[in-house]
C-alpha cells in the first residue's frame, strides 16, 4: 500500500513539474519595459558558485536587466522571497510546505547537483564510505588514520542551521533524519562558502558540499564507496547523493524582469549557459526525478535511520 502511494504520488510530481519547467521555457511573457533596473537573487551559496554568476551576466547582455548576487544560504533564498525582502532565491533543498514562512512559493528546478565530500588538495585520502561519513559527522571517527589518511585529527565542518541547504539534504540522504545532531566538535559556519574556504586552506579539513561549487574550488573532492562524482556518473544516478537546484518566485509573480529571467534560466539557451560552468542542467537528467522521490520519502518515513535504506553505498 504504502509504495503504490508512492507511485501515486511521484506520478503527480513527475506531471506536474515536467509541464510547469515547459511551461516557463516555452511562454512568451513580451517584451521587458523596465531594462536595466535592478533584481535582486538570494540564496544558496552552491548555486551561486556554481552558475549564477554567469546566468546572470547571459540575461544582463540580452535584456539590460541587471541582477544583483547576494548569498545567506537557501533557507534565506526562500523565505526572503516570500517576505518581499528580494525578488528572486536559489534553493538546494525543497521547501517545507508545513512552514508558514515557506508557503506560496513556486520552486522551479533548473539544475542537478550532489552531495559530496571535500578535502585538502593534498591530503592523501581519496575514497569515503557512507558508514564512514556518517562516523566522522556523529564524532565515532575522529583522526584521518581511520580512514587511511595521516595521523591527525579531523577538522569537520557543518553549517550553523540544520536547514542550510547542503547540511538538510546530507542529513536526508545520509542519515534519514532531518533532526540528526552532528559532533559538538565540528566547527560551525555560517553558509556553505567558508566552509569550502577552510577546506581550500586546512590540510585536516573535511566537509559536505555540493559538486557544482566543489569542482570550481581548490580541493579534492572524494569518491564515495567507490564512485567518483563526475557528471556522468551523477547524470545516471550512479554517484548516489542526488538533488535538484531552485529558483524561487512567489506564486502568481508579474514581473516580466523575472518571469523571463525563469523563461531564460529554462530555455535551451539558460541551460546551456548552466552546461558550459561545468554543472548539470535539470533537463539533461529527467530521469532522477523519480529516485529523488524516494529519497525524500525514505527519509520521511525511516526517522532516525533505522531499517532498511532505499539507497546506500556502504
Amino acid at each position: 500500500m504504502l509504495m503504490k502511494s508512492i507511485a501515486v504520488t511521484v506520478c503527480v510530481v513527475v506531471v506536474s513539474v515536467v509541464p510547469a519547467v515547459k511551461a516557463f521555457a516555452d511562454k512568451d511573457v513580451g517584451p521587458i519595459k523596465t531594462q536595466g533596473k535592478e533584481l535582486v537573487w538570494a540564496g544558496c551559496g552552491v548555486t551561486k558558485t556554481a552558475f549564477m554568476r554567469e546566468l546572470a551576466q547571459a540575461y544582463q547582455k540580452k535584456t539590460g536587466v541587471v541582477i544583483k548576487l547576494e548569498g545567506g544560504g537557501a533557507t534565506r533564498g526562500i523565505r526572503d522571497v516570500q517576505k518581499n525582502v528580494i525578488n528572486m532565491g536559489g534553493a538546494c533543498r525543497a521547501r517545507m510546505e508545513d512552514d508558514p514562512s515557506e508557503r506560496y512559493l513556486d520552486q522551479i528546478p533548473v539544475a542537478w547537483d550532489a552531495i559530496v565530500f571535500i578535502v585538502h588538495k593534498d591530503n592523501p585520502v581519496n575514497d569515503i564510505s557512507l558508514s564512514q561519513v556518517r562516523d566522522i559527522f556523529t564524532g565515532n571517527i575522529t583522526n584521518w588514520k581511520q580512514v587511511g589518511g595521516s595521523d591527525e585529527p579531523i577538522d569537520l565542518y557543518v553549517r550553523a542551521s540544520s536547514l542550510s541547504g547542503v547540511d538538510y539534504v546530507l542529513r536526508e540522504l545520509v542519515f534519514n533524519d532531518y533532526d540528526k545532531k552532528f559532533t559538538p566538535r565540528a566547527h560551525v559556519v555560517a553558509s556553505t562558502s567558508p566552509a569550502e574556504e577552510a577546506v581550500e586552506r586546512t590540510k585536516t579539513a573535511f566537509t559536505a558540499t555540493g559538486s557544482s561549487s566543489a569542482r570550481r574550488r581548490d580541493v579534492k573532492i572524494l569518491n564515495l564507496a567507490g564512485v567518483e562524482p563526475s557528471v556522468a556518473n551523477i547524470k545516471k544516478g550512479d554517484y548516489m547523493l542526488f538533488r535538484p537546484l531552485y529558483l524561487i518566485t512567489r506564486v502568481g509573480e508579474s514581473d516580466p524582469r523575472i518571469l523571463n529571467f525563469v523563461k531564460f534560466a529554462t530555455s535551451s539557451e539558460g541551460q546551456e549557459v548552466i552546461r558550459a560552468t561545468g554543472s548539470i542542467p535539470y533537463t539533461d537528467a529527467m530521469s532522477l526525478m523519480y529516485p529523488h522521490f524516494l529519497h525524500y520519502v525514505n527519509a520521511k518515513s525511516l526517522g532516525d535511520g533505522s531499517g532498511k535504506r532505499i539507497v546506500d553505498g556502504d
